[in-house]
């Protein structure tokens, strides 16, 4: 059998329109506010004085880039048909996100809000799937464009990857239902119209089925936002959250009672490859930049590249990406190619894992190593590779930290999940 792994020609050929793109109409924009992306980024975005929160005239201007990109057809490319989308695939949605990535920090990709001229909509796929005609009316089309926003309430103080054990309860009373308990780290509240929140209506600790997904309004009596978590990298929307006595009925319920983690597991695999690739694609950026700088810089009367001290981590690096990448593009791949969509297949599963931990550890290596190649600038906010780091290191611990990747692929190849490999 013959194997192919050029990039598809279409793929290839979007990549270039996307770039032409970025030329003509974001990186003026971006120009015109470049201290979002130079060495103040971090001070723009953030209002330390209204809880870290990001300032309003910074998402303002990831609004303008979004309508831009949607009336040029690119906001909307992974979504279906039926919502103006081009049903975008996993292998072109991985490329496309390693090629935007790979361009560095700016107004075309920046990952830090999920905010790109392609969009990643995982929740508005939710409501698309699994929501009622009346939440897909009220829904869809809103979150798509900004109008609705939906936060996503999973994790709770007391847990976190071990979420089957979250101690927020909604219980019946007459025809409506009454939720108590807390969220933290419950992302995008800050505008939030409305919060999916996922309580135990039924079952024991640790039961996969009784958990149920509830789109509660932010103005409920009784749903309060405590404060906002200051993380490594600012500003902040990770809220905590205390819910007391709030009451929704049953037209507020996301897909089935007591199936709430079908529909937080559903897109997983789709948001871990697609953020492996990004994690490649910021890596080569780092690789690409450390390179160059090498190459540039003269230290005792010669090329800074010309000392193995710096040629070998680099190249270690790069090689390690070159493998990632592959491993990232064959899983999207599979992914694609599946008959089944609604089943996954144990050996994908724990492919989607490795690229994953591999990607986010290979990222925050490669920032760590172009801080170094560069030396006192490399450690200045002047340089991206601080960001980068920040920015990266959320996503061994997020969306499944590697641990739990991990986890995921010894399962699988000892035997204690599906097939033994």
């Amino acid at each position: 059998m013959e194997l192919d792994f050029s990039i598809p020609d279409e793929i290839r050929r979007y990549l270039a329109e996307l770039d032409e793109f970025i030329e003509r109409e974001i990186r003026p924009l971006e120009r015109e506010h470049i201290q979002y992306f130079d060495h103040r980024r971090e001070w723009a975005r953030t209002d330390f004085e209204n809880d870290g929160q990001p300032r309003p005239e910074w998402e303002q201007l990831l609004g303008e880039m979004r309508r831009r990109a949607d009336r040029a057809g690119h906001l909307r490319f992974a979504l279906p048909e039926e919502l103006g989308g081009r049903d975008g695939g996993s292998l072109a949605m991985a490329i496309i996100r390693e090629h935007l990535a790979a361009k560095g920090l700016g107004l075309h990709n920046d990952l830090q809000n999920e905010a790109s001229i392609v969009g990643n909509f995982p929740q508005v796929l939710m409501f698309w799937h699994f929501g009622t005609v009346e939440q897909k009316r009220e829904f869809v089309e809103g979150m798509i464009t900004g109008q609705k926003r939906v936060a996503f309430g999973l994790t709770e103080p007391n847990h976190g990857s071990d979420a089957l054990y979250l101690e927020t309860t909604a219980v019946r009373s007459g025809s409506e239902w009454v939720i108590n308990g807390a969220k933290r780290f419950n992302t995008g509240l800050h505008t939030a119209t409305h919060d999916l929140i996922f309580a135990r209506t039924s079952g024991k600790p640790g039961s996969p089925r009784g958990i149920t997904c509830f789109v509660v309004p932010v103005a409920s009596p009784g749903f309060e936002v405590e404060f906002m978590w200051w993380t490594f990298n600012m500003p902040t929307d990770h809220a905590e959250v205390k819910l007391t006595n709030v009451r929704v009925d049953d037209a507020m319920i996301l897909g089935e009672e007591g199936e709430g983690l079908d529909l937080a597991q559903h897109f997983v695999h789709e948001n871990r490859i697609r953020q492996a690739a990004s994690g490649v694609g910021a890596a080569q950026y780092c690789i690409d930049e450390s390179a160059k700088y090498a190459r540039e810089r003269v230290t005792w009367g010669k090329p800074l590249a010309s000392n193995q001290a710096i040629q070998w981590p680099l190249t270690e690096l790069h090689t390690e990406c070159e493998m990632v990448r592959n491993l990232v593009y064959k899983t999207a791949w599979l992914m694609d190619a599946r008959t089944d969509k609604a089943h996954v297949d144990p050996t994908l599963s724990s492919m989607v894992s490795m690229a994953n931990y591999r990607a986010n550890r290979l990222v925050c290596q490669a920032a760590d190593v172009a801080i170094q190649v560069h030396g006192g600038i490399g450690y200045t906010r002047h340089k991206p590779f601080e960001h980068i780091y920040r920015h990266h290191r959320r996503y061994r611990i997020t969306e499944g930290s590697e641990e739990i990747q991990m986890r995921k692929v010894a399962g699988h190849l000892f035997g204690y999940t599906g097939r033994k490999a």
